[in-house]
């Protein structure tokens, strides 16, 4: 057995049966359908964001800057086109039609995602010969060998720069030191995995665009205008997310590194389908709730015999295409991304110099653009985790949670090799406890601290709340803003403890993430719900857009930076773990002084600017409403009218 999974059973059964009991008894039936299809749709999405940074520079070969790239283009799309299904929802679709359209895409760019294809392959050039590059096991259990005169061997960087060659006989072809410079690394990568890699990211990023902004619709729609229910209801709708987001981490990380990428892109896959049939079949649930705004129209028909809505559907097929290429060219997702930043920049200080009526409207909107650019900058350094830090975690980490075999509740625990040291047979997978980690595991940290300690800081905020105490928005995020620096600032101070392979102990990685989710969960009550309360009322939606915006420059910028990190690979496997080493703390330690300078500049900020929310509080939605925290960037009030604010945009 896994430790990880062992773990996450315990916590899913502390938590999580206080939450089942109260999904069952005193909210509408509709709530357990739509906390069955979200928590699923985020095990499909989390699952695959575990392992897609190592599916890329191990499957397809790409170097580390190319691989953080492509994700940071990749997530930066998955941003940005909610804002279109968002629109199309609600003017004709309707959010139940759109949430089931956007399921059908996901599981078809997950199920794609499954189809693996070749292997890229390498090959090392030297004095006009070609030599094969080997590769075996995924994640940190990699193991590559260059093959010369038909025999396997390790490598490893050579002094002075190159390659050194390990257990060479004399005589072989190759002599025991590369060069730097001498040698020459070439892939040959599987065209047709490749573009089908393309189009099953394609279908996800649109499968998204439908499904993300409209389902958290429908549970505000399922309540009364005052029904005191709601706010628990979104409360345990939220769980439902996190624990899908702690469960993908868990086991598509564990299938990817132990079974193979299909297995963990596939069982991401599996999810989303179950998903989609909780959706479908729970539809009497939803109490006719989510249907489309005008029947009669979408129903009309628009060319021949195919009415609106199936033109909207049809229209997919080209859109496909069209993020097909985007998504395969980042420089042209960032000038799209600077070209709506330079443009949205404009609108917001034309609002506030000629359409903004009071001083009280133009502060409110200023304090609104401020706190997104700090959001752009937390989301930076938090996004960091499926990028850097994960790659961190493969090739840096001593993902042992023991140094030598012990027990828990009496079965022996350690890893295989600690195991077989005292004699414990490990022959078969039942009966004993694998301490390690997978490296994609490593990401279910994060989710597992919000399902722990976000019901304590909902307490901490509303106990502060009700004495005055509750700290206003801008001071919040300057205080988030520190707990992400110090977060990589601990892995700095840390880098003395690596091992001689130049790894540091796991604890390091797991207070960097509680670090990183305390920090999310000062931030996360504020977010959006400043964003519908501090706007004027002509422009609510267009901030929202620019929200989402901010969310997906920091997906881009965040993947621009994790190229920084990056270092020399050999067939997916760093040639000088030291110098990654090296390269990864010099980056956290430039994100760590980041988020400390400016934490401090908000929490300076703070004392200047916080009267010019003029009366809102903090915490509360539009209407007074408590804010449940989640785990996606999006952080949404618990009110139905804000939830529609938001997918508008």
């Amino acid at each position: 057995m896994n430790i990880v999974v062992v773990l996450g059973v315990i916590i899913t059964l502390v938590t999580g049966a206080p939450v089942l009991m109260q999904l069952t008894r005193n909210h509408p039936r509709g709530l357990i359908v739509l906390f069955f299809a979200e928590m699923w749709e985020r095990f499909s999405y989390y699952g695959m964001r575990a392992i897609l940074i190592f599916y890329l520079t191990q499957h397809l070969l790409f170097d580390d800057d190319v691989a953080n790239a492509q994700y940071g283009s990749y997530t930066s799309l998955v941003y940005l086109l909610p804002l279109i299904g968002g629109i199309l929802a609600d003017r004709y679709l309707g959010t139940r039609k759109a949430v089931a359209f956007g399921a059908l895409l996901l599981v078809a760019g997950h199920m794609a995602m499954a189809v693996e294809g070749n292997p890229a392959r390498e090959t090392l050039t030297y004095a006009g010969q070609s030599y094969e590059v080997t590769a075996q096991g995924r994640m940190d259990d990699r193991q590559v060998r260059l093959v010369v005169d038909g025999q396997p061997y390790a490598f490893g960087p050579a002094a002075g720069g190159g390659m050194r060659i390990e257990g060479l006989p004399p005589g072989a072809a190759l002599p025991e030191v590369l060069p730097a410079g001498s040698y020459a690394m070439a892939q040959t990568v599987d065209p047709v995995g490749r573009n089908v890699f393309y189009l099953a990211v394609s279908l996800i990023i649109l499968g998204v665009g439908f499904l993300k902004p409209n389902i958290s619709t429908i549970v505000g729609q399922l309540y009364p205008q005052g029904d005191p229910r709601r706010d628990s209801g979104f409360t345990l709708y939220y769980y439902g997310i996190n624990l899908g987001a702690f469960w993908a981490s868990v086991l598509c990380g564990l299938l990817g590194q132990h079974y193979g990428w299909g297995w963990g892109f596939g069982l991401a896959g599996v999810g989303m389908a179950l998903g989609w049939i909780v959706f479908v079949l729970g539809k009497p649930l939803l109490e006719g709730k989510g249907e489309p705004p005008n029947p009669e129209l979408l129903a009309k028909p628009v060319v021949g015999p195919v009415n609106r809505e199936w033109l909207i559907y049809l229209a997919t097929l080209p859109s496909i295409a069209v993020v097909w290429w985007l998504v395969q060219r980042n420089a042209v997702v960032g000038w799209v991304l600077s070209a709506a930043i330079i443009l949205s920049l404009g609108v917001i200080a034309y609002v506030i110099l000629r359409v903004c009526q009071t001083r009280v409207e133009r502060q409110r909107m200023m304090l609104a653009t401020v706190l997104i650019f700090g959001a752009v900058v937390f989301w930076t350094l938090f996004e960091q985790a499926g990028t850097s830090l994960n790659l961190f975690a493969a090739r840096n980490v001593d993902l042992s949670l023991t140094n030598s075999a012990t027990s828990f509740l009496g079965i022996p625990m350690g890893s295989p090799e600690q195991l077989a040291a005292a004699g414990v047979a490990t022959d078969s997978w039942w009966g004993w406890i694998d301490s390690r980690f997978a490296a994609a595991q490593v990401q279910s940290f994060n989710a597992g601290f919000i399902l722990i300690f976000a019901p304590i800081f909902a307490a901490l905020w509303a106990a502060l709340g009700r004495r005055g105490l509750d700290p206003d928005p801008t001071m919040k995020f300057g205080l988030a803003l520190i707990q992400a620096g110090l977060g990589f600032m601990v892995v700095v101070w840390s880098a003395g403890l690596a091992d001689a392979s130049y790894r540091v102990p796991l604890m390091v990685l797991g207070l960097l993430y509680l670090l990183h989710t305390t920090g999310e969960l000062f931030l996360s009550p504020v977010g959006l719900s400043e964003i519908t309360k501090l706007s004027i009322g002509s422009v609510v939606s267009f901030m929202m857009a620019v929200w989402f915006l901010s969310s997906a420059i920091a997906q881009y910028v965040g993947g621009w930076i994790a190229g920084l990190a990056g270092t020399e690979t050999v067939g997916g496997q760093v040639l000088d773990p030291a110098a990654a080493l090296r390269s990864s703390v010099e980056v956290f330690q430039m994100l760590g002084y980041w988020g400390l300078a400016a934490g401090a500049v908000f929490i300076l900020l703070s004392f200047f600017i916080k009267g010019w929310a003029h009366g809102t509080v903090v915490g509360q939605g539009p209407s007074g409403e408590p804010i449940a925290p989640t785990l996606d960037g999006e952080r949404q009030a618990v009110n139905p009218q804000t939830l529609r604010d938001d997918h508008k945009a």
